[in-house]
């Protein structure tokens, strides 16, 4: 490529979720109603989980920090699309766009990590019950909650330092709605060989591919413990337990494999686009309703606060 096809860029362009006119507003109005939801969902299921002591229990530990981490996730990436639509500014400073993907990909990061502590949470619960409180203690749960938010942050950190020293670009436009890694990668003309290689082995031996085999193998263990159960009614029960974090796990691993495990190419851009928009959205947004939905305790405990509310007023 010629030198005069390189650019030094001093901010970059976020060409947002649509182009068309026409349809402006309408994805101003999903986006922001989406957004109210994902924010209302997860701080209601962090507020019963805080003031029910019925919900003081290691699953609904874990679940406050996955709804606080979809909360952070939402809002770094959503905040700056509904900015564009408000103010119809959509550059960005290479600093605050390094930020928004260092975030967004820890937090992404911390999620897998917390699903799995949540995954031995119950295989712990199922193939051990009659320990369960003695081995879920408060210090293993916090040590564990600790221990996903940080390596979630500091794997991400060689990927940041990557990025952050590409210094010349074909363009300062990001074929994306927030800075993420692939549509960066994508309009450098710095060497990204080194860095693709370095997200695929993350990828498969940390990123993804570990927190999913300790994910698998939790539930191998449990599937096998179910089926053990003599009474049908046993098994509805314990599969029960753990059918809202199965659900989620599918969710989200079924999204991010869609996502980041195929080429980086010009071809997968736009789709890429698609499925960040629904693990930035759709799945923070469901997370809450599947666990109030499949989740007896979460039901009654937000039944009792409407009852109390409704009897003060």
């Amino acid at each position: 490529m010629s030198a005069e096809n390189y650019t030094m860029v001093v901010f970059f362009i976020i060409e947002g979720i649509s182009d068309i006119p026409e349809i402006q507003t309408l994805i101003f109005v999903l986006v922001l109603l989406m957004y109210l939801i994902i924010f209302g969902g997860n701080m209601t299921i962090l507020l019963l989980v805080c003031s029910d002591s019925k919900l003081h229990n290691p699953m609904y530990f874990f679940l406050v920090n996955l709804s606080i981490m979809d909360v952070f996730s939402a809002t770094v990436t959503l905040h700056k699309t509904l900015l564009i639509f408000i103010t119809g500014d959509n550059s960005v400073s290479p600093t605050a766009c390094m930020i928004q993907l260092y975030m967004f990909t820890s937090l992404t990061n911390n999620e897998l990590l917390i699903l799995t502590a949540m995954s031995y949470d119950r295989y712990v619960a199922i193939c051990n019950p009659l320990r369960y409180h003695m081995v879920m203690n408060y210090r293993l749960c916090v040590l564990l909650a600790f221990s996903c938010w940080t390596l979630g942050f500091i794997e991400i950190t060689p990927i940041l330092w990557a990025i952050s020293g590409f210094n010349c670009y074909t363009s300062k436009m990001v074929n994306h709605f927030f800075c993420d890694i692939v549509p960066l990668m994508m309009i450098t003309c710095s060497d990204t060989s080194l860095l693709a290689l370095y997200l695929q082995l993350d990828g498969v031996v940390f990123g993804g591919m570990t927190p999913f085999i300790f994910t698998f193998i939790s539930y191998v263990f449990i599937i096998i413990t179910i089926l053990r159960i003599r009474s049908r009614e046993g098994r509805r029960k314990a599969f029960y337990t753990c059918s809202s974090h199965l659900t989620v796990v599918g969710l989200l691993y079924s999204t991010l494999g869609c996502q980041y495990l195929r080429p980086v190419s010009v071809e997968t851009i736009d789709s890429n686009k698609l499925f960040s928009l629904f693990n930035t959205v759709a799945v923070p947004m469901l997370n809450p309703l599947i666990y109030s939905l499949k989740n007896k305790d979460v039901k009654s405990a937000l039944i009792r606060r409407l009852r109390m509310h409704l009897m003060v007023t």
